[in-house]
C-alpha cells in the first residue's frame, strides 16, 4: 500500500528549504537594490512581446517580473503592498526582508539594532 496522497506535490520543509528562501530574498533584492536612492540607476526592462519598459521604481521593477518561487512571489507582493499603502519604500522594504534572517548573528555579531 502507498503512502498519504498529497495534493501539495513535493512538500520541502527545514534548513534547506530556509536556505533556498535566504537566496531568493537575496536575489530578488539584488535585482532592485541599485535602483535605490536619489541617484538610483534605471533598470530597462523587456517583455514577452518586445515592450519595453525603464524605470528605477522598485514596485514597477517587481511588478514586471515573473515569479514562481513562493518567497519571490511575497517579496514581490509585500512590495506592491508597500507601494499602495504608502506609495514609497518599495525597495527598502525588500532589501529590508533580505537582511532579516541575518538579524540574529549581526546582533551577536555587535551590530545596532537601533
Amino acid at each position: 500500500m502507498e503512502g498519504p496522497l498529497s495534493i501539495f506535490g513535493d512538500c520541502k520543509t527545514g534548513e534547506a528549504i530556509r536556505s533556498q528562501n535566504v537566496m531568493v530574498a537575496a536575489f530578488i533584492a539584488n535585482i532592485v537594490k541599485s535602483s535605490l536612492g536619489p541617484v538610483g540607476l534605471d533598470k530597462m526592462l523587456v517583455d514577452d512581446i518586445g515592450d519595453v519598459t525603464i524605470t528605477n521604481d522598485g514596485a514597477t521593477i517587481l511588478k514586471l517580473l515573473d515569479v514562481e518561487h513562493p518567497a519571490a512571489n511575497v517579496l514581490c507582493e509585500l512590495a506592491d503592498l508597500q507601494d499602495k499603502e504608502v506609495r514609497d519604500g518599495t525597495t527598502s522594504v525588500v532589501i529590508i526582508a533580505q537582511i532579516e534572517p541575518l538579524r540574529p548573528k549581526l546582533l551577536s555579531d555587535g551590530v545596532s539594532g537601533h
